[in-house]
């Protein structure tokens, strides 16, 4: 974790302000800027918690604040103690503790035996900028409280860093859903996040999600998720990788030959300079032709399609991920729009348009063709080439990139509909 002091700005103080409000130190929302009002909740944290009061986020403060951050606490279990008692004493439901303790009889509870005790909140913020440190965060959170999440990774990005996959369900129908693609799109990561947490939620207090049944998507659908496909590019964006690093110095070096884009919010490739969603092997030839048509020959913020498909390490990951399993459907989720891409050339996968319609219903987001400058070598369209199965790229928000956090509650609800659809549509 990144030590940070007073006068620091950014995702990684977005994220420190983000649990000293969890921990009740700090009021109001997180804003990125280490102040004043933050230094004294941090110090106020620190002597409340056993660390020296420096105002300084180092190694000891970051650890003593992380349950707040992953949403669990690992508990001793004392004297008298029951399962329903520490549910009424942490503000949670009896159903989550069990969930949380699929190995543990409640009526043998012993004396320091070691629990999982998830906090009165959700692990998923939706009001800060993310980072694949943040993403990380909320997985290893939502598997500790909903351990039926299975949690693996799909390969590596260019930097070594994990390409998550979290899988819920066991039916035997399977959908995959990605996002994070581009890099200044990193508000989709969040749209599955949370999705997938409601979800587990639901499912454990035997609820429902956008009108359905969790129990019965559960027991019907298995659903996978890649929330982050770009983590290197998602960190770029949101200024995580140190400026002195090679990979910085090489996306500035990149960037200087496309100068109209600005750095790095115009960022939408992987941290090699490759638009990672026109690097599949689908009309990749012709997606070349059209890109270097318009500039973009060489590795850069937006649009270089790669020097052939798959090249890069992320691509290869979901092409490797889909390959090795039998989906009915995907879904790709992007920004811009607020529309529904669901063709690829004359392709037409059967139920393909009635579950798009049905998806545009739900939504409000019309359903459109890709026009035909962006309308190759994409994940989408390898889909439906390859599978002749449905395959969609949610185009969500308004606005330039990356969309403001402020659009993410009206994002999130048109797109619940679009969720669920893609599981009961197959």
């Amino acid at each position: 974790m990144t030590v940070l002091r007073e006068g620091s700005t950014g995702a990684g103080v977005e994220l420190l302000q983000t649990g000293l409000i969890r921990a009740g130190f700090l009021n109001g929302g997180p804003d990125g800027i280490f102040g004043s009002n933050t230094l004294a909740a941090l110090k106020a944290f620190q002597k409340d918690n056993g660390t020296a009061p420096d105002g300084i986020a180092g190694r000891l403060t970051w650890n003593a604040l992380m349950p707040w951050l992953r949403g669990f606490i690992n508990y001793s279990v004392k004297s008298g103690d029951t399962f329903a008692s520490i549910a009424v004493r942490f503000g949670i439901t009896l159903r989550e503790i069990l969930a949380a303790n699929p190995g543990i009889t409640p009526e043998e509870l012993a004396v320091s035996q070691r629990i999982t005790v998830p906090l009165p909140f959700d692990v998923v913020p939706t009001d800060i900028s993310w980072t694949s440190e943040l993403l990380n965060i909320t997985v290893e959170g939502l598997v500790k409280r909903y351990p039926f999440i299975r949690r693996r990774s799909i390969g590596q990005s260019v930097m070594g860093k994990p390409l998550e996959l979290l899988i819920i369900g066991k039916g035997t129908k399977k959908v995959c859903y990605n996002a994070g693609h581009h890099a200044n799109e990193w508000i989709t990561t969040p749209v599955l996040m949370k999705f997938t947490e409601q979800y587990a939620k639901a499912y454990v207090n035997g609820g429902i999600i956008d009108y359905e049944s969790a129990k019965r998507l559960y027991e019907n659908y298995l659903l996978y998720v890649v929330p982050m496909v770009d983590p290197d590019g998602v960190d770029l964006v949101n200024s995580a990788i140190p400026e002195d690093s090679y990979y910085y110095r090489q996306a500035v070096r990149y960037s200087g030959s496309y100068p109209d884009i600005p750095f790095p919010s115009g960022w939408k490739a992987n941290i090699n300079g490759v638009d990672l969603n026109l690097n599949y092997p689908a009309g990749w030839k012709l997606a070349r032709e059209i890109k270097y048509g318009l500039g973009y020959t060489s590795p850069g913020p937006r649009d270089f399609v790669g020097a052939a498909p798959l090249t890069q390490p992320e691509s290869y990951a979901m092409y490797r991920l889909t390959v090795s399993n039998d989906f009915l459907l995907t879904l790709s989720y992007h920004t811009q729009g607020e529309i529904i891409y669901w063709k690829y050339r004359d392709y037409l996968p059967e139920k393909s348009l009635k579950i798009g319609e049905k998806m545009s219903l739900v939504s409000g987001y019309p359903l459109v063709e890709t026009p035909k400058e962006s309308g190759n070598a994409g994940y989408k369209d390898w889909f439906i080439k390859t599978y002749d199965r449905p395959g969609y790229t949610i185009e969500v928000g308004k606005g330039k990139n990356p969309l403001p956090i402020e659009q993410f509650e009206k994002i999130y609800k048109d797109n619940t509909g679009i969720l669920i659809t893609g599981m009961t549509g197959v």
